[in-house]
C-alpha cells in the first residue's frame, strides 16, 4: 500500500508539472541564449583529464578538452574519425608505432597565463599530457592502463621521479616524442592493436598547455583550459557546473554518417548538417542524486533530458512504451543497452571476505549464488537491466552473448550448502552464521544515501538474511567512497563502470594486479590472469583473443572477486525543444551537437 500511494502521489505531481514545464521552458532562456540543462546522478570529482576516472567529471572534461580523434556522433556501429588530428593515425604493421599529425590553426581558450596572445595547439601538448599520466605527483588512475600498454621509456621516466625527485618532462624518450611542431609519435614495446582507440578519449589525451598546469598546479582540477567548444565559467562543487561557448573555438560544422536504414539518424543529419558547432551557447549542469526531485525537475521543464529513474519506469515507459501523458507533450523516448557493468566487489585484502583459501572463495561464491539478480531487475531496475555473465559488457570486443556462467545463477540451496561445507555455521544458536574459527560473520557494505541506494540496501539485507549472514551498511558520499575503494579501505561496495571505447580492456583490467588502486577495486592478484591480460592486449580482435578472454572470464567465476550483476538499459527522455540528442555508447563530447528550439515548447 505504501508503494501504491507513492506512485499515486507521483502521478499527481506529473499532472501538475505539465503546464508549469512549458512555462519554465519558455521563460528560463535569457536574451535568446540557447541553454542545455542536465542533472547528474552523482557528484563530479574535478576537471583535470589525468586525475579523474568518474563518468560525470568526464562529461565535462570531454567538452572542454580535445583528443586527437572523436566518434562519429550518428554512426552505428561506432566509427572513429579525426578531431584535432589532420587524419587517422599511421599505424605500423606490427601495431607498435603510431604517428599522428595535428591540424594547424587550433587554439586554446583564453587564459591570463597566455598574456593576451593566442596559444596554438601543438604536438608537444599531447606528449606533455601523456607524460603527466606517468608523473607520480598526479596519482593518475589512468597510469595502470598506460603502463600496461608499454610505452617505451615512460615507466623508466616515472621511476626516476619516485622518492620525491622531480619528474623530468624535458627528457626525450623513445616511446612518446615530438617529430615536428604538429606531429608526434608513440612507440610501444609490445603490439597494441587497439591502442589508437585511446586517442578518442579526453582521459588521457585531452590536450593541456604546460604553462597552464605550471601556473595553477594546486588548482588544476578547477582550472580546465582546453581547445574544445566549451569553457568552464562556474563551479559549485557537487551542486552546479556551468559551461559557455568558447569564443576561440575554430570553425567546425555538423556532419555525421548514420546508416542508410537509420531513419532517426538520417533525419537529424538532414536537419543539422552544415550548421556551425557548437549549436548551443551555454550548458547548465546540476547534481541531483535523489531520483524523485530529479524526475520532477525534468517534468517541470527544468532539465532537458533525463534517464528515467528506476522508480518511475513503470509510470513513464510502461512495457517499454512512452506513457500517453508524456506522448501528448511530444516527449522523445529512446531505450538503449549500455556497454557497462554493475558490480559489487569483495576486497580480497580484507581478512573476512578476502583471500584465496577454499573457505574464503566459498564465502564469496555463496554470497553471489544467494543473490537474486532477477529480483533486482524486476523490483529495482524495473526491467531495465540485462543479467551479466561476465565482466565484459555488450558492444565491446570480447563480449559473447552465448557465454553463460555461474555469475548469473541464483541458487540459495547451493549457497547454503557451500557455507555449511566450509564451516560457516551457526555455532551459538542465535540464528546467524559465524566464521569457521568461530569469529562473528558480519559483512560491511559501503553505500550512498540516495533513495535507490536505500532500496539496494534493503534488498541486500533481505537476500543475506536468507543465508543467515549479517550485514551492516556504511553510508558516505560517492566521491569519498571512490577514494576509499581505490585505497583498499572498503570491504564491499557496489558501483557501475561504463565503456569509453569498444575495447573491453578496461573491464578485463578489473582483475589485473597492476591496476590495484585504480580499476581493480577487488585487489585481485593472480599470475595466470595477469599473463592472460597481457596476452589479450597484444592480439588483434578475433577468435584467438576471444579464447584468451574466455579463460579470463572463467577465472573470475572461479575466484569470484566481483559479483557482476548486469548491463543497464537507459530510458532516455528529452523535451521537444531539445534537438539532436542521441545517446552514443562511448562518446562523452556530445554537447556541441545539441540544439535548442524553444518554439517547440509552445
Amino acid at each position: 500500500m505504501k508503494r501504491r500511494g507513492f506512485l499515486l502521489n507521483t502521478g499527481a505531481c506529473t499532472a501538475l508539472a505539465l503546464p508549469l514545464g512549458r512555462a519554465l521552458a519558455q521563460a528560463s532562456q535569457p536574451g535568446g541564449t540557447k541553454v542545455f540543462r542536465w542533472a547528474f546522478v552523482a557528484a563530479e570529482t574535478g576537471f583535470d583529464p589525468v586525475q579523474i576516472s568518474d563518468l560525470y567529471s568526464n562529461y565535462v572534461v570531454a567538452n572542454i578538452f580535445e583528443s586527437p580523434l572523436q566518434y562519429d556522433y550518428l554512426a552505428r556501429p561506432t566509427v572513429l574519425k579525426p578531431r584535432t588530428a589532420a587524419a587517422m593515425p599511421e599505424i605500423s604493421s606490427d601495431f607498435r608505432t603510431l604517428t599522428l599529425r595535428i591540424r594547424p590553426g587550433i587554439y586554446f581558450q583564453d587564459d591570463p597565463v597566455f598574456k593576451g596572445k593566442p596559444r596554438e595547439l601543438i604536438a608537444a601538448d599531447y606528449v606533455y599530457q601523456l607524460k603527466r599520466v606517468a608523473d607520480p605527483r598526479w596519482k593518475s588512475p589512468l597510469w595502470p592502463s598506460i603502463e600496461s600498454s608499454h610505452v617505451i621509456g615512460l615507466d623508466e621516466l616515472r621511476k626516476q621521479a619516485t622518492g620525491g625527485a622531480k619528474f623530468d618532462y624535458d627528457s626525450e624518450i623513445e616511446g612518446v616524442r615530438v617529430l615536428d611542431r604538429y606531429t608526434f609519435q608513440i612507440r610501444l614495446r609490445e603490439p597494441g592493436p587497439r591502442f589508437y582507440e585511446n586517442l578518442a578519449d579526453a582521459r588521457p589525451f585531452g590536450a593541456v598547455a604546460r604553462e597552464v598546469v605550471e601556473a595553477y598546479p594546486e588548482e588544476i582540477m578547477g582550472k580546465p583550459v582546453g581547445t574544445g567548444p566549451f569553457r568552464l565559467v562556474q563551479w559549485k562543487r557537487s551542486a552546479r557546473i556551468v559551461l559557455e561557448r568558447s569564443p576561440t573555438y575554430r570553425d567546425e560544422f555538423y556532419d555525421a554518417s548514420p546508416a542508410a536504414d537509420d531513419t532517426r539518424g538520417q533525419a537529424l543529419l538532414a536537419r543539422l548538417k552544415g550548421k556551425k558547432l557548437p549549436l548551443i551557447d551555454r550548458v547548465e549542469l546540476s547534481i541531483i542524486e535523489e531520483s524523485q526531485p530529479r524526475w520532477l525537475s525534468f517534468l517541470n521543464g527544468e532539465q532537458d533530458i533525463v534517464n528515467v529513474p528506476n522508480e518511475f519506469i513503470n509510470i513513464a515507459v510502461p512495457n517499454g512504451h512512452l506513457a500517453p501523458s508524456l506522448e501528448r507533450r511530444a516527449i522523445v523516448f529512446e531505450r538503449t543497452i549500455q556497454p557497462d557493468v554493475v558490480i559489487t566487489y569483495f576486497n580480497l585484502d580484507n581478512p573476512l571476505v578476502g583471500g584465496y583459501t577454499p573457505e574464503r572463495v566459498a564465502l564469496r561464491r555463496a554470497i553471489s549464488l544467494g543473490y537474486n539478480t532477477d529480483e533486482e531487475i524486476r523490483l529495482i531496475r524495473r526491467g531495465s537491466m540485462a543479467v551479466a555473465q561476465s565482466q565484459v559488457p555488450p558492444l565491446t570486443s570480447g563480449y559473447d552473448p552465448k557465454f553463460v556462467s555461474e555469475m548469473s545463477q541464483f541458487d540459495r540451496g547451493r549457497a547454503r550448502a557451500l557455507l555449511d561445507t566450509y564451516g560457516y555455521v551457526d555455532r551459538d544458536g542465535d540464528g546467524w552464521r559465524e566464521q569457521p574459527d568461530g569469529a562473528p560473520l558480519v559483512l560491511e557494505m559501503t553505500t550512498q544515501s540516495s533513495q535507490i541506494d536505500r532500496a539496494f540496501n534493503e534488498m541486500w539485507k533481505r537476500q543475506l538474511d536468507q543465508l543467515q549472514i549479517r550485514v551492516e551498511f556504511k553510508v558516505n558520499q560517492w566521491p569519498e567512497n571512490l577514494k576509499g575503494g581505490r585505497a583498499g579501505k572498503l570491504m564491499m561496495w557496489a558501483l557501475g563502470n561504463t565503456a569509453a571505447s569498444s575495447d573491453a580492456d578496461a573491464f578485463l583490467a578489473f582483475g589485473d594486479s597492476r591496476s590495484i588502486g585504480s580499476s581493480n577495486f577487488a585487489r585481485f592478484r593472480n599470475q595466470e590472469y595477469d599473463r592472460l591480460y597481457d596476452r589479450q592486449r597484444q592480439l588483434p580482435d578475433g577468435p584467438e583473443r576471444d579464447g584468451v578472454i574466455y579463460e579470463m572470464k572463467r577465472l573470475f567465476v572461479a575466484y569470484m572477486p566481483y559479483k557482476i550483476h548486469g548491463h543497464r538499459y537507459v530510458n532516455d527522455l528529452s523535451h521537444p525543444w531539445l534537438i539532436g540528442y542521441r545517446r552514443h555508447p562511448f562518446a562523452r563530447d556530445f554537447f556541441k551537437y545539441l540544439d535548442v528550439d524553444r518554439t517547440a515548447a509552445a
